[in-house]
């Protein structure tokens, strides 16, 4: 029986420690000693599916990680890369949410070694600590206007040695090369928000000519408050790099052809 040929492949390649549990037609639990960091062991579960054999979480890591995440944590930065390297490296879909690898003949076990693996690597997403998704948001937005900004018209960290000597009010980075420099702020938090309205009223004091550009890693978190303040000093802010690095690059494209500085 084919069923029987599968847990003795799945016993010799993974561990022995390894049951198949009927549930069904055709269904099987795969109870194994793999647990999440909870204790919770993994949810897997081997059942026939449109003419074929496959292993099935049937959505329940996704909705293991929700007890700790906000389910919108997984779809953006770095929680989504680490998913999205974790299926593409294991083999594994997502089929709306419910992850899953087929069985080929012969390769069982190297198939429920590739899940397991699969599912505690994207377990480990709900240790990712605020500061490494923040600062990885930054290393995003310094790799993006360094693809699309030539070397010569973009300065990081930039602030005004003239009125500014100590680098209080900084930018993140200053675009130049055209009438008004463009004044980019990577934005991934509240205080990040605070701080560039302080800079931007500051650089209006000081009767600084500039455009002000603000990106953010998630607009929607940004306390209403806190970004309706915001928006009366900025001039273009996107709400979130993401989902909109094609618009971001029209926008820089178009801001680099203007007329240069005379």
């Amino acid at each position: 029986m084919l069923v029987e040929t599968i847990e003795r492949d799945f016993t010799a390649k993974v561990t022995e420690r390894i049951r198949l549990l009927p549930e069904g037609i055709q269904r099987y639990r795969v109870e194994t000693p793999f647990m999440f960091d909870d204790g919770d062991h993994l949810p897997i579960v081997l059942k026939a599916d449109d003419g074929r054999w496959i292993l099935s979480d049937e959505g329940h890591t996704y909705m293991h990680l929700t007890y700790r995440l906000d389910e919108s944590d997984l779809h953006r930065g770095t929680r989504q890369k680490i998913i999205s390297n974790s299926l593409l490296g294991f083999g594994v879909s997502d089929r709306h949410g419910e992850l899953l690898v087929p069985l080929e003949e012969g390769h069982y076990g190297d198939a429920l070694y590739s899940f397991v693996q699969a599912l505690l690597k994207i377990s480990d997403v709900s240790f990712l600590s605020r500061e490494r998704v923040r600062s990885t948001f930054m290393d995003d937005f310094r790799s993006f206007i360094t693809e699309h900004v030539p070397e010569n018209r973009r300065v990081f960290d930039w602030s005004d040695s003239a009125h500014d000597p100590e680098g209080k009010y900084t930018v993140d980075c200053r675009i130049s090369g055209m009438a008004r420099p463009i004044l980019a702020f990577a934005l991934p938090n509240d205080d990040k928000v605070r701080d560039a309205t302080i800079s931007l009223l500051q650089f209006e004091r000081w009767g600084l000519t500039f455009r002000s550009l603000a990106i953010h890693e998630d607009q929607e978190q940004v306390n209403r408050k806190v970004l309706a303040r915001f928006s009366d000093v900025c001039e273009k802010q996107f709400s979130s790099l993401l989902a909109n690095r094609d618009r971001i690059s029209r926008y820089l494209s178009e801001a680099l052809a203007t007329n240069p500085t005379p």
